[in-house]
């Protein structure tokens, strides 16, 4: 379904993007990549109905597909609707010529981030005036191998169970937090768990993160 929105609010965000400065290798500049405008022009341009029926007249009176009018657009990926909990997949591959190959490369990624940057304006979920949606860190899925064999490994943070909180989550509603929840780390392989620290966690090479909203 298309809905036509304020063309002066289509393009903005909770927060100033361009306030955030992300760091080349961090999972700010891959949301923020992700999340970036797009020009769409040249083979790219965006089939326009309205511009075509003004130039054409109505659809059923366009007999050839040349009749369509074609305009320059922009477009733009923007979250919606705040999730309660977000999953970030990181793409751990390449393509080096008919081959895959698997992408070591080290992603920054902090305890407590901030959605407010890659919201819409509009974010369905988050109240009126708010200019921070904060997640909470408590998972990380790690992969140690190569594209044809390899071990996932698991960090998890035990957390003290909070009723109060997975009311708010279920209701749509945040628990209204700003920093980190508490909790002990521990590093799952198979059947050995042992207790780490939050900077080992942090200097993992993530595959997937896994975090709880906070606000």
């Amino acid at each position: 379904k298309v809905l036509t929105e304020d063309p002066e609010m289509a393009f903005c965000t909770l927060a100033n993007r361009e306030d955030l400065n992300p760091e080349e290798g961090s999972i700010h500049h891959c949301l923020y990549q992700f999340t970036r405008n797009e020009k769409l022009t040249e083979t790219n341009k965006l089939l326009c109905d309205v511009c075509t029926q003004r130039h054409c007249g109505p659809k059923n009176n366009i007999k050839s597909e040349k009749k369509y009018v074609y305009t320059n657009a922009k477009k733009q990926m923007l979250i919606s609707l705040a999730p309660p909990i977000l999953t970030l997949h990181l793409k751990r591959f390449q393509h080096a010529g008919f081959n895959l190959r698997k992408v070591n490369r080290y992603i920054k990624f902090p305890e407590v981030i901030d959605l407010a940057p890659f919201c819409t304006a509009k974010c369905k979920n988050v109240a009126e005036g708010n200019t921070k949606v904060l997640y909470s860190l408590y998972g990380v899925v790690e992969h140690s191998g190569t594209m044809r064999s390899g071990h996932y490994t698991a960090y998890v943070k035990m957390r003290t169970t909070n009723n109060h909180r997975f009311d708010l989550v279920l209701q749509g509603q945040s628990p209204q937090e700003t920093g980190p929840v508490k909790g002990q780390w521990f590093h799952i392989s198979d059947t050995h768990v042992q207790a780490v620290s939050a900077s080992k966690v942090l200097s993992s090479q993530a595959y997937l993160l896994f975090y709880e909203r906070l606000l």
